[in-house]
């Protein structure tokens, strides 16, 4: 029986056949704001922990030092720098893209976290840690609210 208490390994069983899964993904209470703030306003958002002077982003419901929940939704330029990146030379499928893309770890002044993107406006040879970036929009007809919103973070010129 499926329902029969397994206490040893030896007891399982092998189930053939298929077992369909359905799952729908949920931005949660915190990434909801997150993303509707940027589809609908360009702007990024985070949430601020006043007992330990932190600043969220992507923003979380609770603080991860302190565990006090976090109430207070600050805006974040759209300015960073790349902390780190790295440049891929294939598409999700594994075929060898003509021109490489690059994805960077932007962090922005005051915030813990940062936002992993695509990197444009810049060649995979003239990236460099450090580099001062800002985001791009797609324009505000075609966001349908997801990080894609943004289309990629540019060099500032």
């Amino acid at each position: 029986m499926p329902l029969d208490k397994v206490t040893q390994v030896g007891q399982t069983k092998p189930l053939h056949g298929e077992i369909p899964v359905y799952a729908q993904y949920t931005f949660g209470l915190a990434g909801e704001r997150f993303f509707r703030e940027i589809k609908d306003k360009g702007r990024i958002m985070g949430r601020e922990c006043s007992a330990c002077d932190l600043l969220y982003v992507p923003p979380r419901i609770y603080c991860e030092r302190c565990f006090g929940e976090l109430n207070d939704w600050l805006e974040v330029p759209g300015r960073g720098v790349v902390d780190t990146f790295t440049i891929s030379y294939v598409d999700l499928d594994g075929n060898r893209l003509r021109d490489p893309i690059v994805v960077a770890l932007i962090r922005f002044d005051g915030v813990y976290g940062g936002i992993v993107h695509r990197l444009g406006g810049v060649g995979s040879d003239e990236v460099r840690i450090g580099m001062s970036v800002e985001m791009v929009l797609k324009p505000k007809a075609k966001r349908t609210g997801s990080i894609l919103d943004i289309e990629y973070f540019r060099p500032v010129k």
